[in-house]
């Protein structure tokens, strides 16, 4: 499996996996067992993404496995309401003591992987490749979770480790907020 940052090429498959693994494309109980992506990412959006190098990808010989997006803050421009909500609550979402807002961070997600590739590792490839991509520009990678989305905030806080950091809601949904250090001395297990 190669772990790569994307190419404008990638970006219909990386639009056809998104759109497979959508909440609103899946049923209840499919969302129950293999969690959901939100938001909507169409193949320009992902191309634009790939050439300001925000996304990562899971290569098996020319298949996309899975991919991450891996954006600084200052360029979700036009972002969904939960990433606004998020960047909204920064100060009252803290890091080792300190509000967010004080504290380098790019944000983690939506990260997906293809039906046939899951429970191989390539989740936590593509983690252990957004860490090295995200060390020298960030202290902390942070995601929202939906709250209802069970299967994700187990891989993510216990299985990869990441800590709890807050909550926020919108709507009728609430979002845990999550963040993994950067810096290998920070991280659990380290």
């Amino acid at each position: 499996m190669d772990y790569r940052h994307a190419v404008a090429a990638d970006a219909p498959a990386m639009a056809e996996l998104l759109a497979a693994h959508h909440h609103a494309a899946l049923t209840e109980q499919e969302r129950a067992q293999q969690g959901f992506v939100q938001g909507s990412f169409d193949a320009g959006t992902l191309r634009a993404m790939a050439e300001d190098g925000s996304l990562l990808v899971a290569d098996d010989d020319g298949h996309l496995a899975g991919l991450l997006g891996l954006v600084p803050p200052e360029n979700t421009h036009g972002a969904p309401p939960p990433v606004k909500a998020l960047l909204d609550a920064q100060d009252s979402l803290t890091w080792q003591g300190r509000p967010l807002r004080s504290t380098s961070f790019l944000l983690y997600g939506p990260v997906v992987v293809a039906s046939a590739y899951r429970g191989k590792g390539v989740a936590r490839g593509l983690f252990t490749a957004a860490l090295r991509a995200a060390a020298p520009r960030a202290e902390v990678m942070v995601a929202f979770i939906e709250l209802a989305n069970t299967v994700s905030w187990h891989v993510h806080v216990d299985g990869f480790g990441m800590v709890p950091l807050g909550e926020f809601t919108l709507g009728d949904r609430a979002y845990g907020v999550v963040g993994a250090s950067t810096r290998p001395a920070q991280r659990p297990g380290c």
